[in-house]
C-alpha cells in the first residue's frame, strides 16, 4: 500500500495537474492555439499507452517466472523517476521535448503499474481484495496530497516573489519533489514484498513465455468471464483515464486560472480519499458489480455535464463529482480482476489487463483530440466520453455478478 502512496504523486502532480498547466503555458509561449496544444497532449498520451501495451502482455507473461516480478517492477519504476527527474532540466521553451519526455515517464509509471497490481494475489486472499485495494487507492490520495500541497505552495510563492524564482522555474521543482517522493517511499515496497505465486524457472523462458502467451489466446473459452470483464473495462476505464489526464487541460480552454484548477484538484485528492474506502466497504456489502455500475453511472453525468461548464463553481461540480467515484472505480476493477484470475499466471493476466486499460488509454484521448480539433470546443470532446462509458456499462452487465458465480475461471 506505500507504493500507492508513492507513485499516486506522480499521477497526480505530472499526469493530471501541475504538469498539463506547465506544458500549455511552454506551448503558448511557442505559438500553438490552444485547441492543438490540447489536441498533442492528447496524442502522445495515446503513443506512450501504445507502446506499454504492446509490451505489456509478453512482460507480464515473463514476469510469471518467480523472481522476476520485482526485477521488471524495479526496472519500469526506475525509468519513471529518473525521466521525471528529467523533466526538470527541459528547457521551458521546448514543447515537444518536454512531450517527449512525458511519454518516458508514461511507460516507467505505467509499466511498474501492471506488476504492482499482480501483487495482490501475493499479499491478501479474495475475501480482503476489494476493501485492501481501496485502502491503497484511499492511501494514495492522501499520499500524494502531502507533496502536491507542498508544489503549491512553491509555485503560489514564485507568483508573489516570496522566493527567488520564476513561475516556469518553480513547475520544474515540482518535477523534482515528484521524483524524490516516489523514490523514497517505493523502498518499503522494494525491501519487504515479494512474489509468492509463480511459474518455476526453466530454460528459454523468453520462447516459453510467447508458448505460453499462445496456449493462452488457444484456451480463451476457458478464461470467457475473464476476457469478458476485460472488454467492459477496456470502454468504461478509457472514460476515466482520459478524464483524469486531460482534465486541467480542458479547465484550461475554458478559460480558469491555474491557481482555482490546482485547488480543485487538491480537493478532489480529499474527497476521493474516503470515497474510495466507502466504495470497498459497500462492495462488500451490495456486491462488485453494484459499486462498478454506480461509478460508471455517475462519470456519465460528468460527461453531460461538463458540456455546460461555464463558471470555476461549474468546475468545482464537477470535480467533486469525480471525487466520489475515481477511486472506486479503480480500486474494484482492480481487486475484482484478481480475484477472477489464476494466481501462478497473476502477470499474464494483469498484462493482458494492462493491454486492455492502455489501448483504452490510446482511444479515449485520441477521440478527445479528434473531436476538439474538428469542433473548435473542448466540451465536445469531453461529452463524446459518455460512448465509452455506456458500452462498458452494457458489457458489464453480461459478466458474472460475482467471481464466485463463474464456473469457467
Amino acid at each position: 500500500m506505500m507504493y500507492d502512496w508513492a507513485d499516486s504523486a506522480y499521477f497526480l502532480i505530472i499526469v493530471t495537474a501541475i504538469f498539463p498547466i506547465y506544458y500549455k503555458e511552454v506551448a503558448d509561449n511557442a505559438g500553438l492555439h490552444s485547441a492543438d496544444s490540447t489536441a498533442y497532449l492528447g496524442y502522445t498520451i495515446s503513443i506512450a499507452t501504445f507502446l506499454l501495451a504492446l509490451l505489456g502482455p509478453i512482460l507480464g507473461t515473463i514476469a510469471d517466472y518467480k523472481g522476476l516480478k520485482g526485477k521488471f517492477f524495479t526496472f519500469f519504476f526506475l525509468i519513471g523517476v529518473s525521466s521525471t527527474v528529467a523533466l526538470f532540466f527541459v528547457p521551458d521553451d521546448n514543447w515537444l521535448l518536454l512531450l517527449v519526455v512525458y511519454t518516458l515517464t508514461t511507460l516507467g509509471a505505467r509499466g511498474a503499474n501492471v506488476f504492482y497490481d499482480a501483487y495482490i494475489v501475493d499479499v491478501t486472499g479474495k475475501e480482503r481484495m476489494d476493501e485492501l485495494s481501496a485502502r491503497g487507492y484511499a492511501l494514495g490520495y492522501i499520499g500524494s496530497s502531502i507533496p502536491f500541497i507542498a508544489c503549491i505552495a512553491i509555485i503560489v510563492s514564485a507568483q508573489m516573489g516570496f522566493i527567488p524564482l520564476s513561475v516556469s522555474g518553480a513547475s520544474r521543482t515540482a518535477f523534482f519533489i515528484t521524483a524524490a517522493w516516489w523514490l523514497v517511499f517505493t523502498i518499503p515496497m522494494l525491501k519487504n514484498v515479494k512474489q509468492l505465486h509463480g511459474i518455476d524457472p526453466e530454460p528459454r523462458i523468453v520462447a516459453n513465455s510467447f508458448k505460453r502467451l499462445g496456449q493462452t489466446f488457444k484456451e480463451i473459452r476457458q478464461y470467457r468471464t475473464i476476457f469478458l470483464f476485460l472488454i467492459a473495462y477496456f470502454f468504461y476505464i478509457d472514460g476515466v483515464g482520459t478524464i483524469i489526464s486531460m482534465s486541467t487541460a480542458y479547465g484550461t480552454d475554458l478559460g480558469l486560472g491555474a491557481t482555482d484548477l490546482i485547488i480543485a484538484l487538491l480537493a478532489v485528492q480529499i474527497v476521493a480519499a474516503p470515497f474510495s474506502i466507502l466504495f470497498g466497504k459497500l462492495a462488500n456489502r451490495f456486491g462488485v458489480k453494484r459499486m462498478l455500475y454506480t461509478g460508471i453511472i455517475i462519470y456519465m453525468i460528468v460527461c453531460v455535464y461538463a458540456m455546460f461548464l461555464k463558471t470555476t463553481a461549474d468546475f468545482w461540480i464537477l470535480a467533486m463529482l469525480v471525487a466520489t467515484s475515481q477511486g472506486g472505480i479503480q480500486a474494484l476493477s482492480r481487486s475484482y480482476f484478481a480475484q477472477l484470475v489464476p494466481k501462478e499466471k497473476a502477470n499474464e493476466f494483469f498484462g493482458f489487463y494492462t493491454i486492455f486499460g492502455r489501448f483504452a488509454a490510446v482511444s479515449g484521448p485520441f477521440l478527445v483530440g479528434i473531436i476538439t480539433q474538428l469542433t473548435g470546443s473542448s466540451a465536445f470532446g469531453v461529452a463524446s466520453l459518455i460512448i465509452l462509458f455506456a458500452i462498458g456499462l452494457i458489457v458489464l452487465l453480461f459478466v458474472p455478478y460475482s467471481p464466485k458465480e463463474s464456473a469457467n475461471v
